[in-house]
């Protein structure tokens, strides 16, 4: 498990490497598990190496949400005053999202097609 997790960590490290080289606006983590997911892809990681973790973390990802949750109940009254903008800002992004998410499935169906002809 360790070993495993140490993976994990390697990626969550090289990502936090590559915001501070470069400056990109992206939460490292996310650069990170771009990255795992890229070398997993490529066969450079095998599952096995990070199966276990990733299972255990997943399972148990209910527990990461209980901080923002008390955070979100201790900042009840910031939250009331300033509903509208978080509902309309919430919304939108919603609606940008699925644009996007289809947009991009559009695109990735059309290049695959043109690949299998």
């Amino acid at each position: 498990m360790l070993l495993q997790l140490g993976v994990i960590f390697v990626f969550l490290a090289i990502g936090e490497l590559i915001v501070w080289l470069t400056g990109v606006k992206l939460p490292s983590s996310i650069i990170g598990m771009l990255m795992l997911t890229l070398a997993l892809q490529l066969k450079w990681v095998k599952l096995r190496h990070v199966e276990n973790v990733s299972n255990f973390l997943v399972r148990n990802l209910g527990f990461f949400f209980i901080p923002p949750g008390v955070a979100l109940m201790l900042h009840l009254d910031l939250i009331k005053a300033q509903l509208v903008p978080i509902v309309v800002a919430s919304a939108v992004s919603t609606v940008v999202v699925i644009i996007v998410t289809g947009w991009i499935h559009q695109l990735v169906r059309k290049y695959q097609h043109g690949i299998h002809q």
